[in-house]
């Protein structure tokens, strides 16, 4: 197989762009299924499909938005009228979000983590997949992944878990990119140990 130049370079180069920087217009709905069929081509050990994409786009964003903020009340009665309202922006501006839910199967043979890890390769795949497309991606988890009553409000069903949300759009600023380790603080080379 040739090497891809191009690809190198992008995964170079990839750099994540925050939600305020996302804008309309999302993908089509012929880009958003090719993203989202790239997305899914992740390991998969037992071919267990272990994930589930939910889609929060148009007026539905403000819509989960606003049970946010209502769950945010119900556990903080003392809440600020400011932190409500970032609770009601958690997927504005960017046109399109897409959580990525581990659904994790019994199985004898494939543990738990396994499945996740494959269900946090789909959400990755996203933010290549959208990349690939011209638009960009920011993956985040946020307390709403953790919360179990957020997380059903926002479709996890029993016994799933998100691993994030996949914020896309077309991006309005170039990003900066952070500091990265080095490898030499990072990577070590495996030896055998005397035994």
């Amino acid at each position: 197989m040739a090497a891809n130049q191009a690809m190198l370079d992008y995964l170079s180069t990839r750099r994540s762009v925050g939600i305020a920087f996302l804008k309309e217009p999302g993908p089509d709905a012929a880009q958003l299924e090719q993203m989202l069929t790239i997305a899914t081509r992740v390991p998969d050990h037992g071919k267990l499909a272990p994930w589930r994409l939910i889609l929060i786009s148009g007026d539905d964003r403000a819509a989960a938005g606003e049970q946010l903020a209502a769950i945010a009340a119900a556990k903080n009665p003392a809440i600020e009228p400011a932190a409500l309202d970032l609770e009601r922006r958690q997927f504005l501006p960017a046109p399109l979000t897409v959580g990525v839910i581990s659904a994790a199967k019994p199985h004898p043979k494939i543990p738990e983590v396994e499945q996740l890890l494959s269900a946090a390769n789909v959400a990755f795949n996203l933010v290549h997949a959208a990349y690939a497309m011209g638009f960009a991606a920011q993956w985040v988890t946020r307390w709403f992944s953790y919360d179990e009553r957020a997380a059903a409000a926002l479709g996890a069903r029993p016994g799933e878990r998100f691993v994030g949300f996949v914020h896309i759009g077309t991006p309005t600023a170039t990003i900066e990119d952070r500091p990265r380790p080095a490898l030499s603080e990072v990577v070590t080379r495996w030896t055998p140990s005397a035994t």
